[in-house]
């Protein structure tokens, strides 16, 4: 198993992943979304207090080469948004799984976590690409 999928995430097959500690999500996305992106020159992100559903747009990410929807694995509130992504935003490819989060979530529904892809799921969907 490579270390490039941290054990302790879940993925989606676009690329987010979510970090689940009680009710709050963690949200980011991979080494590889960020690798097929190249340099990423601009982010947004949900305003804080923002409700989300599962499967919505919380936000856009935007390269040299493509701008791409970011897409919530979870339904909650936003709580928190990296502000520093805001201002710098390639900064997300230094450390996706640690500094370069992008929001934190309250959960509606911690069940929810149960319908993504666990780390050796989402590198044989890369590895398939």
């Amino acid at each position: 198993m490579s270390s490039e999928y941290p054990q302790d995430l879940q993925y989606l097959d676009s690329h987010e992943y979510v970090r689940l500690d009680d009710d709050i999500a963690t949200i980011g996305i991979t080494q590889f979304a960020i690798e097929q992106l190249g340099d990423i020159v601009f982010l947004e992100l949900a305003e804080i207090g923002h409700d989300i559903t599962k499967g919505d747009t919380f936000g856009t990410i935007e390269s040299v080469k493509a701008v791409e929807t970011l897409n919530s694995p979870v339904s909650g509130t936003v709580i928190e948004r990296n502000e520093a992504l805001l201002s710098d935003p390639e900064q997300v490819a230094d450390d996706p799984y640690g500094e370069g989060w992008f929001i934190k979530v309250r959960v509606n529904n911690p069940g929810e976590i149960l319908e993504t892809m666990t780390a050796e799921q989402y590198e044989a969907l890369v590895e398939g690409m």
